[in-house]
């Protein structure tokens, strides 16, 4: 193994850098190249994060902050990301495959825009208001405050690692929590970065810790922790159902965004040139490795020969290749673990009967030779009954399943699913359109459009897609407790001696 001129980074804890004894390879999905090294933390690591997070706390440093206070510190946080944003493209390149384009527009792209957001929150967020003065049962005056809750822990999956992290770590900090990130072993290096660019901007020690570790033991401590308040987790259902037992010893707060199996619902009238275009986009965005991706569509049988040799005509355009290439539109998955499982829901298809109308493989070239490689695939003659259709797959996979055209039709297809994280409609028609959105069992349904994520509207899903909601104006609650405050206001001894109350009761 040749590790020669490969840079090794350490965790970060308590405002101080750290190694450990063992240490992650990071590996190139593109190339199988060693590109890194990585501090392997331990469940001692979790523990001197969780001690560190609860000193910076209890300290007042940044719990005591006002509301403009904390949101200065997160726009100089930002304003960083903005003039690291070279590096941190090519740190999520390296690690996770992203195409240049993807990384630059999503990825790393979206980081300062959605911490910006977060911080406007932060200025904005009202701590305490007060209620009416009740005359009954006893003249008060009475105060509700959302108070932080404390140590949060944060869980990262690796297919968005600095944007997920900071969809933990914004409102968090917002509202005046300190935060451990605990990142996937295999695509930490952009949260890391992103940990010493917010010390440099004056982020005080303590207040945000990342650390490495395997799921099984660091994330499963973190989860468990009796100083942990809250665990946001983003990742597998099958590892969230985890976490939720964890965390369910200590009763903390959870919030959890799982798995989807987003469908879209076309309807006769929907213009089929541009659903063709939308539904390869949904699909295979990041190679198909997002929890939101559109994988089944739900085709009506008048329109369904002619849409799916449109989407077959644009799929043979869409190019592979180096992910660093400004002209490549697709580029690997994220690990040959993932490469393997994706295969193997291939031969599955294939085995329950589906028609390969594209792809269905690895691409073929000396480009490809090394790497992990999927073509963009799609499947028709799918019914709604296969493992293709019911179980994620998370990569460039397009289940068609075709229906009579009777909208009811296409939506119970589309909920017939353990998940609801998306959906979408695609018509000319609004008002049906919106009649069919409304009947879809997802978290996020889009009318002719697919992956519109912004952080000033709420994110999560429906049934094991996942709990609460991230993102949007009320986000910053999640990341709170209330508190109410009952102020008497009678000064009557009479209402709270025992022995006069028990006297009046006779």
């Amino acid at each position: 193994m040749a590790t020669v001129g490969v840079q090794h980074h350490q965790i970060f804890i308590g405002g101080e850098w750290r190694d450990t004894a063992e240490a992650y390879e990071i590996v190139n999905p593109a190339t199988e190249e060693i590109v890194a090294t990585v501090a392997k933390g331990t469940v001692e690591d979790a523990d001197d994060a969780v001690a560190a997070a609860k000193r910076a706390f209890e300290s007042g440093g940044w719990s005591g902050l006002g509301g403009d206070e904390r949101a200065a510190v997160m726009h100089r946080i930002a304003e960083g990301v903005s003039e690291h944003l070279d590096e941190l493209i090519e740190l999520e390149i390296a690690a996770n495959g992203a195409t240049v384009r993807q990384a630059g527009g999503f990825h790393i792209g979206l980081a300062a825009p959605h911490l910006t957001y977060f911080a406007e929150q932060a200025a904005k967020f009202e701590p305490q208001r007060g209620i009416d003065t009740a005359p009954y049962p006893t003249l008060s005056q009475n105060v509700i405050r959302r108070e932080p809750i404390g140590v949060c822990a944060g869980i990262l999956p690796w297919n968005f690692p600095l944007v997920l992290s900071l969809w933990k770590i914004g409102p968090a900090l917002a509202a005046g929590n300190t935060v451990v990130i605990k990142t996937d072993e295999k695509t930490p290096l952009s949260t890391l970065a992103f940990a010493r660019i917010a010390h440099e901007a004056g982020l005080p020690a303590g207040v945000l810790n990342v650390i490495t570790g395997d799921g099984e033991d660091v994330g499963a401590r973190l989860a468990s922790h009796p100083d942990v308040g809250k665990v946001a987790f983003t990742g597998s259902t099958a590892v969230g159902r985890e976490i939720m037992r964890l965390a369910s010893q200590t009763v903390k707060k959870v919030s959890l965004e799982l798995g989807g199996k987003g469908a879209a619902v076309v309807l006769e009238d929907a213009p089929i040139d541009t659903v063709a275009d939308a539904a390869l986009f949904g699909c295979c965005l990041y190679s198909g490795q997002m929890c939101e991706s559109i994988t089944r569509l739900i085709v009506p049988e008048s329109i369904h020969d002619e849409l799916v040799e449109r989407i077959v005509a644009r799929a043979k355009t869409i190019k592979l290749g180096d992910p660093a290439d400004f002209d490549t539109d697709l580029g690997p998955v994220v690990s040959a673990e993932q490469h393997e499982r994706i295969l193997s829901y291939l031969q599955i298809a294939r085995n329950e009967g589906v028609t390969v109308a594209v792809g269905g493989g690895v691409p073929e070239g000396d480009a490809f030779e090394k790497g992990f490689w999927i073509e963009p695939t799609v499947f028709t003659d799918v019914t709604n009954d296969m493992r293709i259709a019911r179980e994620e797959i998370f990569g460039p996979v397009l289940c068609v399943i075709k229906y009579s055209g009777d909208p009811d039709e296409g939506v119970a297809i589309a909920n017939d699913s353990i998940y609801g994280l998306s959906a979408a409609v695609w018509s000319d028609d609004y008002e049906q359109a919106l009649e069919v959105a409304a009947k879809l069992q997802a978290g996020t349904v889009w009318v002719n459009d697919v992956h519109m994520v912004t952080p000033e509207l709420p994110f999560g899903g429906y049934k094991q897609s996942g709990l609460g909601r991230e993102l949007g104006p009320d986000a910053l609650n999640e990341y709170t407790e209330v508190k109410h405050v009952h102020i008497d206001l009678s000064r009557k001894r009479e209402a709270r001696a025992y022995d006069m109350v028990l006297s009046d009761l006779d």
